[in-house]
């Protein structure tokens, strides 16, 4: 038997970006792999770990200068 990954919305801030890995079908919906808001996403997505954090992005405000 395998490890069941069990999710929840709460572990997300409301409006973060995450990526839904395999489609997700809702009885209203189809929902394609990719980007989402997580408020966009049903709670069923979560609760199947079909959702990963995706990894900070730097800007440039937070670029270490190399010259220090």
């Amino acid at each position: 038997m395998g490890i069941e990954r069990r999710m929840s919305r709460a572990m997300f801030a409301p409006t973060e970006i995450v990526e839904l890995r395999q489609t997700c079908f809702t009885p209203g919906r189809l929902f394609e792999p990719g980007k989402y808001i997580v408020g966009d996403l049903p709670d069923i997505a979560f609760e199947m770990g079909l959702v990963d954090k995706l990894p900070p992005v730097r800007g440039k405000s937070e670029e270490i200068d190399p010259h220090v």
